[in-house]
């Protein structure tokens, strides 16, 4: 497989795919059609139509209950939607799940990880279930757990890891197949400074050599500050979608394109609450 492949040039890290590394101008690394998801009475996903381009970092950004988490869970074949499609690298993800998932990586939030392994036994375990060469999977588990920040914990079960620590790993076995496209839902929930710091440095150096990063975030300074291109979600509907300066327009962040965009500025929370303050009544 191409991923494969090109992982023979890997020096400090595993690089994405030589698909990845040359995308087409104008091509999109994920396609999504008329994706529609209800759970009883409650549509969660309302027709989403949306083309995500190659090789850049991109945000879905939303409120709480937005659906993000289950466009993603759609997107990345977790979940099957009601209605709509979803390609990846020109493959559908239902029709064709095999090959894609051999070209994605994902990181769901609240992961579950087989907690009574080691770290370095979790990513031994993920790399031959891929289909790697043991050797291959040493020396690409040994490579990210040092990125990582985890070498000196590696011996140590999944079930005693921190939150940040959690995270970095359930990364690393994301990256271990060198794919093409990562896709991450809430990647900086719950995690320290320093683990952030870590794992972004990471998404940085593999988006610049040409890999697709695909993020789920309610944190609007940290989209800004890693994404080349967005799209915001509300209520099961895209709202918004383009390069990070065109949605954000003419507003001074995207914070406060966001507020607008999702209709924040026009709820008055605070004014019913004339009885809160002042201790108790």
């Amino acid at each position: 497989m191409p991923h494969e492949q090109a992982a023979d040039n890997t020096q400090s890290q595993p690089q994405p795919s030589q698909a990845a590394q040359s995308p087409s101008s104008g091509a999109a690394a994920v396609r999504v059609s008329d994706l529609w998801k209800r759970y009883g009475e409650q549509v969660a996903v309302a027709g989403i139509d949306l083309e995500l381009p190659a090789g850049q970092f991109i945000g879905l950004v939303g409120p709480n209950g937005a659906g993000k988490t289950t466009t993603l869970s759609m997107i990345t074949g977790l979940l099957r939607p009601d209605k709509g499609t979803v390609e990846i690298g020109g493959h559908d993800v239902w029709r064709d799940p095999v090959e894609v998932k051999a070209r994605i990586g994902v990181l769901p939030e609240g992961l579950r990880m087989f907690e009574r392994l080691s770290g370095r036994e979790l990513l031994t375990y993920t790399g031959r279930l891929r289909g790697l060469p043991g050797a291959e999977v040493d020396r690409r588990a040994t490579q990210l757990l040092d990125v990582l920040d985890l070498a000196g914990s590696q011996s140590k079960l999944v079930i005693d890891y921190s939150t940040g620590m959690r995270k970095k790993i359930g990364l690393a076995a994301a990256l271990l197949h060198n794919p093409g496209v990562l896709f991450l839902d809430e990647p900086f929930e719950g995690v320290d400074p320093v683990s952030a710091q870590t794992i972004r440095g990471v998404l940085e150096r593999y988006t610049r050599s040409g890999a697709t990063v695909v993020f789920s975030s309610h944190v609007m300074e940290l989209v800004e500050s890693l994404c080349d291109w967005v799209a915001v979600i509300a209520s099961g509907r895209i709202r918004a979608h383009g390069p990070l300066a065109e949605v954000r327009g003419e507003a001074p962040s995207l914070q406060d394109a966001f507020l607008e965009l999702v209709g924040a500025n026009r709820r008055q929370a605070g004014q019913s609450l004339d009885w809160l303050g002042g201790g108790a009544r």
